[in-house]
């Protein structure tokens, strides 16, 4: 995608040193000139925080050989002042919003952490957004993260954004679908044009350590046994790392098509069984050289009931993204996996994390 666009627009991206986030910042140094570029994140303990300091290391690393003025701050969304005092020194053309709190099943855990992260955060999101417009600001564009989760167990499959969604299986689905209703408001009271994108199933490189394919591979490396939850009777619809990018760099540089808020999902718009994702893994790993060529998967594999807040099946329709940005995922996951693998065998030999 051509990001001309963007050159010297003043941007804030949210979830900075995030998995996506990260990834978005390092792309978007890399391609545009004269931005001003600035990243918020709290670095909370999700997750290892190593992992997320070596990406912002990463990000400071490009921004010495760029052009784009690049500033993180290390904050939260659920702090308003911290916001305010953002925009107020910035004046954002643009922001992207991917901080919340991730993970469906810690949200059975800490139910809280998803209330105040993923609701109040988007409030104050819409609010400091809504503040810029109503003093004759230049924004005109938020993106955010929604999540395929907000179709619950439907099986109206391909996933369809005009389908109903208002029967989530967990908590962090319910937040999401919040943020959906929330900016449909504002756009309606106020006029704040934003463009929700539903992730499938983001993998790849400088991946979630909590996601399964990558805590698989851990597992597998360790000699230890990965649970394939719902007997193995499980279907996603996985989506590169690199397309998810270049879905969000395209709305990022042409904005919202309606004067309105809207959603598409973001995903590869086909489905993969969880037996053959472990499979084409165990493979990739072989070739990395993480694993001996005679590693045998399927003693090193357990079956096990579905856990709460679990979903069955995701395939995303991705017509109307692809109608209306041009845009459709190519990467498989023989050739994403294997990505993935090769990073990851090299990340463990330069920490041993």
């Amino acid at each position: 995608m051509n990001t001309e666009s963007l050159n010297g627009k003043r941007i804030l991206i949210t979830g900075a040193a995030g998995f996506i986030g990260g990834r978005l910042v390092a792309r978007l140094l890399g391609e545009l000139r004269d931005a001003t570029l600035v990243g918020l994140d709290d670095l909370n303990a999700y997750y290892d925080p190593a992992l997320k300091e070596r990406r912002l290391a990463n990000a400071a690393r490009l921004a010495s050989n760029s052009t784009c003025d690049w500033r993180f701050v290390r904050g939260s969304v659920t702090d308003r002042g911290t916001l305010d005092a953002l925009f107020a020194e910035y004046d954002f053309e643009i922001v992207v919003h991917l901080a919340a709190q991730a993970g469906v099943r810690y949200s059975i855990e800490r139910p809280d952490a998803y209330v105040e992260a993923n609701v109040v955060g988007f409030f104050n999101i819409l609010e400091a957004c809504r503040a810029r417009l109503a003093q004759g600001a230049a924004f005109d564009r938020l993106t955010y993260a929604s999540s395929s989760s907000v179709y619950g167990n439907s099986k109206a499959f391909p996933l369809s954004t005009t389908a109903k969604a208002d029967e989530p299986v967990s908590l962090y689905a319910a937040t999401k679908r919040s943020n959906e209703l929330f900016a449909r408001s504002y756009a309606a009271l106020y006029g704040l044009k934003s463009v929700g994108l539903r992730f499938f199933t983001v993998y790849g490189p400088e991946g979630r350590p909590d996601m399964f394919y990558y805590s698989a591979a851990e597992r597998l490396v360790a000699g230890q046994s990965v649970r394939l939850f719902n007997n193995g009777n499980c279907r996603r619809d996985f989506t590169y790392i690199d397309d998810a990018l270049e879905g969000i760099t395209r709305v990022m540089a042409r904005g919202p098509i309606a004067e309105t808020s809207e959603i598409y999902n973001l995903g590869a718009g086909r489905s993969t069984s969880i037996v053959e994702f472990i499979e084409t893994l165990r493979d990739a790993l072989v070739e990395s050289g993480a694993l001996p060529s005679d590693f045998d998967l399927q003693s090193h594999i357990v079956l096990t009931e579905a856990q709460p807040g679990d979903v069955e099946a995701t395939l995303a329709d991705v017509e109307p993204f692809e109608r209306a940005y041009g845009r459709r995922p190519s990467t498989g996951i023989g050739d994403g996996l294997r990505r993935f693998a090769d990073w990851f065998t090299e990340y463990k030999a330069q920490t041993g994390r």
